[in-house]
């Protein structure tokens, strides 16, 4: 816990902002609220503003029950009935939410909104997704991989779209455990390049590794835990082109086959089965998707704690 109390009063926009002993307090802590006996007046008192400029499930449904459970209140508000919708700046949002709230949770189409956000506010700023970083769900993910592989270094696999944001912070949450990581995407949806600077920072300390490859073959050979998401993620506007250059990078049976046979395959969802994935693999005994997604819960209360209690 005296980890997790460095985390008090900080924003969570991205995972390049957390240590590995940092990331892996809040995995620690995730696991005492899935498994443990905790306290459920933590957030007592707290109140917790939820911004949804984008649609969300399992996000949403996840932030909100975690504070409930906690004791604390999750005012849920989307982003058309705020005066933000009118012309009223961030700034003032910011300002004005830090006299009502404890905390701002916020799912929003740019990282610059978050990071304005937490310019101005004066209490922790959440990320529930942005067109950048998906902290949260990279923190379930890796929690969730830990479940099935315990502690051991494994091989994570990305196919799809590499600059996606779910990419994106699974690298970091990779790097973050030395795990070895792989990307296999078409070139021109490579994760952005400062991303894939810093993750060599973190793994040149951790002793993961990385690599970024065109074959989707070769990407998943020894992979221990294949991962994909939608190729049309809300807002992109290179739909034609990208169901012209994704197909080769589908999670189907033949590549699940590819990789090590303990093999688990994992997504984020909403998932376009016969898409990026198919059904006979989205619903196999590889596919941990929805311990994925239960697994939202849990390390959200995590955070939830670590900044608030």
């Amino acid at each position: 816990m005296s980890v997790l109390r460095s985390l008090r009063g900080r924003d969570f926009l991205t995972l390049l902002d957390l240590t590995p002993l940092e990331f892996k307090a809040l995995l620690r802590r995730s696991w005492e609220h899935k498994y443990g006996v905790v306290p459920k007046d933590l957030l007592k008192g707290k109140y917790v503003a939820g911004i949804f400029e984008k649609p969300s499930t399992r996000t949403r449904v996840s932030i909100s029950v975690a504070t409930f459970d906690l004791g604390g209140v999750f005012l849920e508000l989307p982003i058309s009935n705020l005066q933000i919708a009118r012309g009223e700046s961030i700034r003032d949002t910011a300002e004005v939410l830090s006299r009502f709230v404890h905390a701002i949770a916020a799912r929003v189409k740019q990282q610059s909104t978050l990071e304005e956000l937490a310019k101005w506010a004066s209490i922790p700023v959440i990320n529930l997704l942005s067109d950048k970083f998906h902290p949260l769900q990279a923190l379930a993910d890796i929690f969730t991989i830990q479940e099935f592989f315990g502690d051991k270094k494994v091989k994570v696999v990305f196919l799809g779209d590499g600059s996606a944001n779910t990419n994106h912070s699974l690298m970091i949450a990779s790097a973050l455990m030395g795990y070895d990581y792989s990307v296999g995407a078409p070139k021109d949806y490579w994760p952005s390049s400062d991303v894939v600077k810093r993750v060599e920072e973190i793994m040149k300390k951790t002793g993961g590794t990385l690599s970024i490859l065109e074959d989707p073959v070769e990407a998943v050979k020894g992979a221990d835990v294949i991962y994909t998401d939608t190729w049309k993620s809300m807002g992109v506007e290179d739909v034609e082109r990208r169901m012209k250059v994704f197909p080769p990078y589908q999670v189907n049976m033949e590549i699940v086959k590819k990789a090590s046979p303990r093999v688990k395959v994992m997504h984020c969802q909403p998932w376009y089965i016969g898409e990026e994935i198919t059904e006979d693999v989205a619903y196999s005994e590889y596919s941990i998707a929805f311990e994925q997604a239960e697994n939202r819960l849990h390390t959200a209360k995590a955070v939830l704690e670590a900044l608030l209690s």
